[in-house]
C-alpha cells in the first residue's frame, strides 16, 4: 500500500468520525466525499476488467457497500434547528457502518499486501475465475464508490425531506 492509499482511506474513515459532533448539514458536506472517493477512482480505475467472473466480483461488493452507505446514511441522526437549518449528527450506528465498510477494505488490503493473504486470494481468484489483482481492485473501488454514493444519496434526501417541512412559527 502507498502513502496515497492510506491517505485516502484515513480521509473516508475521518469523515464521519468529523459528524459524530453536531454540525450543519450543507450541499458542500454532502459532496465532500463524493469528491475523495473521485479521486480514489482517478488514482486506482484503469479499465474494468470483464473476463471470468471479475463483474460478478465487482457487482457483489458493489452491492455490499451500497447496503452498508445506505444503512450508514439512514442511521444518521438529522433535526432542523430553530433557523431552518438542517443539523446533521452520526450516532454510533452510522458511524459503526461506515467505519465497518472503509476498514473492511483497508483490513483486506493489509491482510493481502502484508498479512499473507495474498495467497489465498490468488487460490480463490483462481477457483472462482477471477482474472487479477486488476479485478479486486475494481471491486474494492466500487464498494467504495457505492457506499459513498449510498449514504451521500440517503442523507441528500432525508435533508431535503426536513427542508421541506414546514416550520411552525409561534406568535
Amino acid at each position: 500500500m502507498t502513502i496515497t492509499d492510506y491517505l485516502i482511506d484515513s480521509a473516508l474513515v475521518l469523515l464521519v468520525l468529523v459528524q459524530i459532533k453536531e454540525r450543519s448539514l450543507t450541499i458542500r458536506s454532502l459532496v465532500r466525499p463524493l469528491v475523495i472517493v473521485a479521486v480514489a477512482v482517478d488514482n486506482y480505475l484503469h479499465g474494468i476488467p470483464t473476463a471470468g467472473n471479475d463483474l460478478v466480483l465487482v457487482g457483489v461488493l458493489a452491492l455490499v457497500g451500497l447496503l452498508i452507505g445506505v444503512a450508514s446514511g439512514q442511521t444518521v441522526l438529522m433535526r432542523r434547528d430553530e433557523d431552518g437549518e438542517v443539523l446533521v449528527r452520526a450516532g454510533w450506528a452510522s458511524a459503526l457502518f461506515w467505519v465497518l465498510g472503509m476498514g473492511s477494505r483497508f483490513a483486506f488490503l493489509i491482510w493481502v499486501n502484508n498479512g499473507g493473504g495474498g495467497g489465498t486470494i490468488l487460490r480463490f481468484s483462481a477457483e472462482h475465475s477471477i482474472t487479477g489483482a486488476e479485478a479486486w481492485t475494481v471491486a474494492l473501488l466500487a464498494m467504495a464508490v457505492f457506499e459513498v454514493g449510498g449514504r451521500t444519496l440517503v442523507q441528500a434526501i432525508r435533508r431535503q425531506q426536513l427542508l421541506d417541512v414546514p416550520t411552525l412559527e409561534l406568535a
